[in-house]
């Protein structure tokens, strides 16, 4: 019987090139040549984006059965200016438990190789150094699987396939206190409680911010209630203290929100399942029922548990009298609008502080402070969008943060900004509109909690709590204005032909049983670029009109598709959402192209 290995497009995988070179090798470098004969899957990420933080715990199952066939490989692409930093790439590598070889490529050169358009992007390159497949988004790991499955027994059959360990060394660890520390809180006895999230613990220091009273949680990467030393956290972040003496925690990988007893160290679930929430999922109910998605601050704020809820750019709320959550604004769409909370859109929103009328957040990737009014409606107060960042102090309207993770209430109604790639704390000042810099040379702050006349930083990167005096004069700094640095696509004026691409997995098809199992939404800034086309569809195809008087904007492209096991016998085929946003700038100009390929999975044969 003639078993022939199935026909895929193959093209031949170029060079893994990166100025910052490799982490996670013990020092070796790489090149393809050095990995044929493995399976080799690029996960092309950034350390700011949820989405690739989402990919890299998908990505753990994978390479723990495959570990002797399949190689994965982080190629390091930054957004923002301080993820270029190497320093700051290293650091991120251990922050998130990243345990595989990284390319750090702070120039762009391999993403721009494999014309790679969004964070993150997944590549396969079989054993004889040929790509073939292509994943923008999450939720394709059971693809990969399948394709890994197979290439092993195409390979075997051929002889191509070189087992054995993989590149993989371990990086020393340091016998620090703290590992990455992400959130803080001030208990009423004036100790405080800090998520110790690389360590997957929760630990309190005494009131010197310093010596340990004692930890919670085993320490292991897990998910399980219990006594402080067998419960299990995985990457906790946000804190906040309840009516009841008792913490609320944002157990942002778990994606589930956990209750610590200060008093008898006990950790309980109150919301979550442990499963991440996807497209169609409940948006509210029994709070044990419902999946969330990464989790990342608290906020208790009339009545309520604000939950910054990164995963899917919303915010939700606990309702602890109820036992239930529901959503409380954002639309899953990324980007920056105001207006009411059902039509308002976040950029990961990543820190929260409430005051009577008002419930502050620090929106990371818009590099924004926001605020929620108690009317639900949403506004900015610093931040124009996804793609402008930098340090510039001044008026609320021109001043610029990157990628803040923390906001804290300051006693004059002001608020203090843990601006985390900027490595500063900054203040901004509803009365008089002002952004001002409280203090520099902060390792990757993010967040603050007030104690007295003092304010105490978390400097993640830094594995410690920093006490602050809060100046009288703010502090003086050069101003630094940056844009992302990816380049723009050259687009025709007029007609563009918009293709998302997506073929279902191996053994897959289409879920059509509901209706459509497709869903595309485009929308652009400025909102004039887009003359027609914008909005929801099923169709994976429009054409696009763009008017020739706008020059260059950034189409947003938000994609979605369903596939279930294509086996006729069975009544409640597996299925599985695939799903990915684009942020993709253009410029137009009379020889830029009339088609914009995006692929969400497989490859484009046009």
């Amino acid at each position: 019987m003639n078993h022939s290995a199935p026909r895929r497009a193959r093209v031949r995988a170029p060079e893994l090139t990166g100025k910052g070179g490799w982490l996670n090798t013990g020092g070796q470098q790489y090149t393809l040549a050095d990995l044929r004969g493995r399976i080799v899957i690029l996960d092309f990420w950034t350390f700011c984006c949820i989405n690739c933080l989402h990919v890299l715990d998908e990505l753990r199952e994978l390479e723990d059965k495959h570990r002797d066939t399949v190689v994965v490989i982080g190629v390091h692409s930054p957004k923002f200016v301080h993820e270029a930093e190497h320093r700051a790439v290293v650091d991120a590598v251990e922050r998130y438990g990243v345990e595989h070889p990284v390319l750090d490529d702070p120039e762009l050169a391999t993403w721009k190789q494999y014309a790679v358009r969004a964070w993150p992007t997944l590549v396969v390159i079989d054993p004889e150094g040929y790509v073939v497949a292509q994943h923008a988004g999450e939720g394709h790991v059971h693809a990969i699987e399948r394709l890994v499955a197979e290439l092993e027994a195409e390979h075997e059959a051929k002889g191509t396939l070189r087992r054995g360990e993989g590149p993989y060394v371990p990086p020393e660890p340091e016998p620090t206190v703290l590992r990455f520390p992400g959130k803080a809180l001030l208990l009423p006895s004036g100790s405080f409680l800090v998520s110790d999230t690389t360590r997957h613990q929760l630990v309190e220091l005494a009131e010197d911010g310093e010596s340990v009273v004692r930890r919670i949680g085993s320490g292991t990467r897990g998910f399980a209630d219990g006594p402080a030393d067998t419960a299990a956290f995985n990457e906790p972040q946000g804190l906040a203290l309840l009516d009841d003496g008792s913490v609320a925690v944002a157990d942002t990988v778990n994606h589930a929100l956990r209750r610590l007893d200060l008093s008898t160290g006990e950790v309980t679930t109150l919301a979550g399942t442990g499963r991440q929430w996807w497209q169609g999922s409940p948006t509210s109910g029994p709070a044990h029922e419902v999946d969330l998605s990464s989790p990342w601050d608290v906020a208790l704020w009339q009545g309520k548990v604000w939950i910054a809820m990164a995963g899917v750019h919303q915010l939700w709320a606990y309702d602890p009298a109820e036992g239930t959550v529901s959503v409380t604004a954002g639309t899953t769409n990324e980007g920056l609008v105001d207006g009411p909370g059902t039509e308002a859109w976040f950029a990961q929103p990543s820190g929260l502080a409430a005051t009577p009328d008002r419930l502050w957040l620090a929106d990371s990737e818009t590099s924004a402070l926001r605020w929620v009014d108690p009317d639900g409606s949403v506004h900015t107060a610093v931040g124009t969008g996804l793609f402008d960042f930098g340090h510039r102090d001044g008026t609320a309207e021109q001043a610029l943060l990157q990628h803040p993770l923390g906001v804290t209430a300051l006693p004059d109604g002001s608020v203090a900004v843990a601006d985390t790639y900027n490595h500063a704390l900054r203040r901004y000042d509803p009365a008089t509109g002002e952004v001002t810099t409280l203090a520099t040379d902060l390792r990757e702050p993010s967040d603050a909690v007030l104690v007295g006349d003092d304010i105490v930083v978390v400097e993640s990167a830094r594995h410690r709590l920093t006490r602050l005096r809060l100046p009288e004069e703010a502090v003086k700094v050069p101003e630094v204005a940056h844009r992302t640095q990816r380049e723009a696509t050259e687009v025709t004026p007029g007609r563009l032909r918009l293709d998302v691409i997506f073929q279902a997995p191996a053994g897959q098809k289409l879920d059509t049983r509901y209706g459509p199992s497709t869903r595309l939404l485009v929308s652009s800034t400025p909102p004039e670029l887009l003359r027609g086309g914008e909005g929801a569809g099923t169709d994976l195809s429009r054409t696009l009109e763009l008017d020739p008087s706008v020059r260059e904007g950034v189409l947003h492209v938000s994609a979605m598709a369903a596939s279930c096991d294509d086996d006729p016998g069975n009544a409640y085929p597996a299925c599985h959402v695939h799903q990915q946003d684009w942020g993709v700038p253009v410029r137009l100009t009379e020889t830029g192209t009339d088609r914009l390929p995006l692929v969400l999975a497989g490859m484009d044969e046009a």
